[in-house]
């Protein structure tokens, strides 16, 4: 396979994984969301078992195992059980509409495209571009962590923003073994954390809309 064939597979997965975190902001019903967020882990597999191939580091398709098993996997699946078990299959709240937080995010992806490559124009080519994609899915899961009011939503945010970490990071020449083993029991634990999190806020509020906090915050001062 030619080196330039190479790069532009491995820029066209860093670039579906941008596309799917558009995806995200489009979607507002939870289970759809959930659907995307499995999609987003599956093309992350797909773009870190790639970098592994190209690379020639067998190490990195346990971490595109890892993202396949837990993230395509596991984790929707327990969200989704989630949704069931507290019933708030509904529509999403989102701050300022659908549109314009696909404007922020088309505005967040130049921002990330225009700092990052002049940054890193003596990195290899492959690394250079799949870091300033990467960082552009790290900047749409934040926002969507900030323009979501459901906080089952803003979990599915965070994940995203951990799937642009994990790329930015197998684009740069991989991460030690130890350190992906970590990050996935990590995020383990984290899922386990949020989930007696939203399971509580349901059982105090009869909701899991993050303003039911602010409000009840409000009311005690």
């Amino acid at each position: 396979m030619s080196h330039g064939l190479s790069f532009d597979i491995a820029h066209m997965l860093a670039g579906g994984l941008v596309l799917v975190s558009f995806l995200m902001l489009y979607q507002d019903r939870l289970l759809a969301l959930l659907h995307v967020l499995s999609l987003h882990a599956v093309v992350l597999a797909l773009s870190v078992a790639w970098q592994a191939w190209i690379q020639d580091a067998p190490h990195l398709f346990i971490t595109a195992a890892l993202a396949l098993g837990f993230k395509a996997i596991l984790i929707p699946m327990v969200l989704r059980r989630m949704v069931f078990q507290m019933g708030i299959h509904r529509e999403i709240e989102t701050v300022g509409g659908i549109g314009l937080t696909m404007l922020a995010g088309i505005a967040l992806v130049a921002l990330s495209l225009e700092v990052m490559l002049p940054v890193t124009s003596d990195v290899d080519p492959v690394a250079r571009e799949d870091i300033a994609l990467a960082l552009s899915v790290v900047m749409i899961g934040m926002l969507m962590m900030v323009t979501r009011r459901n906080a089952l939503s803003q979990v599915v945010g965070f994940m995203s923003l951990e799937n642009g970490i994990i790329l930015a990071a197998t684009g740069a020449r991989g991460m030690p073994l130890v350190v992906e083993i970590s990050v996935a029991f990590s995020i383990l634990i984290a899922l386990i954390v949020i989930g007696v999190f939203l399971f509580r806020i349901r059982e105090q509020f009869d909701t899991i809309d993050v303003e039911a906090l602010d409000r009840s915050r409000g009311g005690q001062e």
